[in-house]
Order: C-alpha cells, then structure tokens, then sequence
C-alpha cells in the first residue's frame, strides 16, 4: 500500500504545518502498570487534537488545488473531521463532514469552531460514509478518506518514524484501531526501522474490525458495530489496510468502552494527559491484563487523541 520512502517523503512535505508531538517517560506513577519503562507519544498535542492531522494534510497537500475547488467532504467519527476541516481551513475551501449520531459532542462544537459544516447520519461511521460519498458524487467536492487512502496512510505513519527517531530499542508499541490506516502506516515505518518491535493494536470489543479479518483470513464486514466510542466505530476496512496488517502488525487486543473511559481517568489522575476514548485505549489493553509484558521491557503508547471524558466526574 506504502512504502517507508512514502512516509520519509510525507514526514518531510507536511512537517511545517503540523506538531512534532513530544514523548514522555511515565515516572512517579502511584502503581506502575508494569515492571518495565513505559513512554508515551502525546499525539493528544497534535494539531487539531490527533494524529489525524498527518494524514489529512498530507492528503490536502498530494491533492491538485482545481480539485479542491468545491470544498472538502468526509465522514468520521470526530478525529478525521476535525483534521480535514483544518486542512480545509488551511487550503480556504469548505469542509463538510458527515458524523455518526454517537460523535462527542466536544468533537461537533470544535468541527463548528474550525468552520465545518457538520451532517449527522447514520449510528456508526460506515452509515455517514455513504451520505459523504454521495455527497461527493453529487457536488464535486474533493473526499478525504479517513483511513483507506495511500496519502492517509502515509501521513499517519511518520508518527512512527518520530517515535523512532526520539527513542530507542522499544520491545513494543501500542496502537488503537479505528478503520486500521494509523496502524497500517506505523507498522511499515516501524517493520523497516525497528523490526524487533512488537506492534500491538487495540480494538473495541464492540467494533472489532481487523481482529475479525485476520480471524476470518480477509475482509468482512461486522455484522453490527456496538461500540460508543465513536473515533473506533467501523464496520468494515479497506482491502490494503487488511494486507498490511496482516503482514507487519503481531498482534490484536480487545478492551471493553468502560475500560477505555477508565484508563482516560487514570491518565488524567496520574499525568494531566486529557485523552478521548481511543486515545486510552493502549493503556486500557495495559491495566485489563490483554497484553503479556515481560520485566524490564520497553514499551510505546501512542496516546492518539484528545478529549475531556476522562476529566469528569464518574456519573453515579
């Protein structure tokens, strides 16, 4: 689908127009989560609050401007919107993004805040893709896929080749899946840079979309998405996605939403890190057991986005 020589060229086209975002080594913890070094890649600092800005506006830049004439649609479950509304901000053409009715509603006032015209439809992300594709068939407006296009893909993936850069002799990383691009573009730079790391992705119990491929030996389709966690809802992925997973990724992981909510909580007790669902899901595989850690292993989270769930107050 891509190649490293892809993400070296994406990382140097879209480096003055996003965040290189820091890393952080977790110390002073009340109770470590393992007997090992633990670091963080605060991708929640990401311009736009993800790593979805990387593969937006490498799109945005690969994307001839006569084709952006009549704006930008896509669908997301939050993350990708916001990215593809800036870099529509960024080329000063309208964005229109399509969202499912379990979007955040933190997400939906910041698509308004950068200028979007956000559509509700559909339950899950699949449902608001096909209004977006529509929409594009009938307008002309340029879609930004959220994780099926090779630009995207590319784009996500220099955050691999910056975990790479700043640390060293890393014996896992761990990813959350949506749609499958984040950890598609990651594990090619990681699979050509650090081939000794194992890459662990993270899926929802309730949209266990790669899992459910790699078990099946090729693309399906969920029979039903359940999640409410509306930046990992999908129902199906794309065909490479699927090939690159399977040949570079070790393994997949489950966790329920409840222990996505409370690993949001602990990151923000322990670090002040405001992280949405998909962002704690890393570190809900951690606390729930669903990875094998060996002592003394180090180990890569890549905290992928910013919300506020994890700042309030449990409801009774």
């Amino acid at each position: 689908m891509i190649s490293l020589d892809d993400i070296r060229a994406a990382h140097t086209r879209v480096a003055p127009f996003i965040r290189r975002t820091p890393m952080m080594t977790a110390t002073a913890m009340r109770a470590p989560l393992f007997d090992g070094t633990l670091v963080f890649k605060l991708e929640n600092l990401q311009a736009s609050g993800s790593f979805k800005a990387r593969g937006a506006t490498n799109k945005l830049l690969t994307t001839p401007k006569e084709t952006l004439a009549h704006g930008i649609v896509t669908a997301s479950g939050g993350n990708h919107g916001l990215a593809t509304a800036r870099a529509a901000a960024l080329a000063s053409v309208p964005a229109i993004v399509f969202v499912p009715t379990t979007v955040a509603k933190e997400k939906v006032d910041k698509l308004a805040a950068w200028g979007a015209t956000v559509r509700t439809v559909g339950r899950v992300w699949d449902e608001a893709n096909v209004a977006a594709l529509a929409f594009a068939e009938e307008t002309g407006a340029a879609y930004f896929h959220p994780f099926g296009d090779p630009a995207v893909v590319a784009g996500q993936g220099t955050v691999g080749v910056e975990i790479l850069e700043d640390t060293a002799d890393l014996d896992f990383v761990l990813v959350a899946i949506g749609g499958g691009g984040l950890i598609a573009g990651l594990s090619v730079a990681f699979r050509a840079l650090s081939p000794k790391t194992r890459i662990v992705g993270i899926e929802p119990t309730g949209s266990p979309t790669l899992h459910a491929c790699l078990a099946a030996g090729g693309v399906v389709r969920l029979p039903e998405v359940t999640t409410r966690v509306a930046t990992m809802g999908c129902g199906k992925t794309e065909t490479p996605v699927f090939e690159t997973v399977r040949q570079t990724v070790d393994e997949i992981v489950l966790v329920e939403d409840d222990e996505m909510l409370e690993a949001a909580r602990w990151l923000w007790f322990e670090f002040g890190i405001a992280a949405d669902l998909s962002g704690a899901a890393a570190v809900a595989a951690l606390r729930a057991g669903r990875i094998a850690v060996p002592p003394g292993a180090r180990l890569c989270v890549l905290v992928c986005g910013a919300g506020a769930e994890g700042t309030l107050p449990a409801t009774p």
